[in-house]
């Protein structure tokens, strides 16, 4: 085989979204931190040498040059530490309680002290959630989520990797919108399982089934009681992606945003479909959520660790029923 039938590769960063590396290896950030860092380190030295010791200037001067080489190199959580630092400072100049109040924090009468700072409003991306599962979000876009499984991708021999790989690849490269995929682990309770094969137990043909129907019921149960089961969900959040529309008078804006969300959410519909569709063919089963699952998925993730929030009801349906009291024997 010659050099011209070999198949070309290149190597493709993990992070595509990684800065590039000016000088030595470091960032333009990187760079002016250091900068900084010595300009500053060098004042302090100008400043300080006439007047004090070459240690006591050594002392004065090595913190700064510490803090700036560790702003500038140190990573945590996958970020920088000087944006850490900056959200860090972000997150304690806000207040940390928000309520659910769409028209606003009302400020207290003059006469009263309030220690502290009050609540911030709950800005929450999600507006309504529709119930085929179409996401209306308060930036005026759309979103669905999609949930799908796993593979084992270890097991497989490197010809199967690789045709996994590409597959997965071809499903990346058509997506024409912003799409997200998080993998979170939450857990699980097997109670209910374990109550619905329990009630089931009686009604099987054969009383061995039954039996072995409700040892399982009791393993479940045990399990569920002895140990924190965790369970791994993957979801794809795909968006809708649709062009700059000129804007409308003032009194079709309200038409043309319903409108807007009505061919969104079918885009998003669509495009979800298709990576349902794509998913299957390497083997791994997916599913658009509908609008209660979407609830549920937001919910869990707003309080993780929380117990379930209560079924809504719906618009015909009876929220409150009146007991009739018993009539005295």
């Amino acid at each position: 085989m010659t050099r011209d039938d070999e198949a070309l590769t290149a190597k493709i960063p993990a992070d595509v979204d990684q800065p590039d590396k000016i000088l030595y290896g470091l960032t333009v950030r990187q760079l002016a931190i250091l900068a900084a860092t010595a300009a500053v380190g060098l004042w302090v030295y100008l400043v300080t040498s006439p007047w004090l010791p070459l240690p006591a200037v050594v002392a004065a001067v090595f913190p700064i040059v510490a803090a700036g080489l560790v702003l500038a190199t140190a990573r945590r959580d996958g970020m920088s530490l000087d944006r850490f630092a900056l959200a860090a400072l972000d997150h304690l100049r806000h207040p940390r309680e928000r309520v659910h109040a769409p028209e606003g924090i009302e400020p207290p009468p003059p006469w009263c002290r309030v220690r502290g700072r009050l609540p911030e409003p709950l800005r929450l991306p999600v507006r309504t959630v529709r119930q085929d599962g179409v996401l209306e979000l308060a930036d005026g876009g759309t979103a669905v989520m999609v949930r799908a499984g796993t593979i084992t991708f270890a097991l497989r021999t490197h010809a199967e990797q690789a045709a996994l790989v590409t597959a997965f690849g071809r499903w990346l490269n058509s997506l024409d919108a912003p799409a997200q995929i998080l993998v979170r682990t939450r857990a699980v309770d097997l109670s209910d399982l374990a109550r619905q094969v329990a009630e089931a137990a009686p009604h099987l043909p054969d009383p061995a089934l039954e039996e072995a129907a409700e040892g399982h019921a009791a393993y479940l149960a045990e399990l569920s009681s002895a140990r924190d089961l965790l369970v791994r969900e993957v979801l794809i959040v795909i968006r809708d992606h649709l062009p700059g529309r000129p804007q409308a008078r003032p009194w079709a804006r309200g038409t043309q945003r319903r409108t807007a969300r009505q061919a969104g959410a079918a885009v998003v519909l669509r495009r979800a479909e298709e990576a349902v569709h794509a998913l299957a063919v390497l083997g791994i089963a997916a599913e658009v959520l509908d609008g209660p699952t979407c609830v549920q998925v937001l919910a869990e993730s707003l309080s993780p660790g929380e117990p379930p929030l209560a079924t809504t009801a719906d618009p015909q349906e009876v929220v409150t029923t009146h007991q009739p009291e018993e009539a005295p024997q």
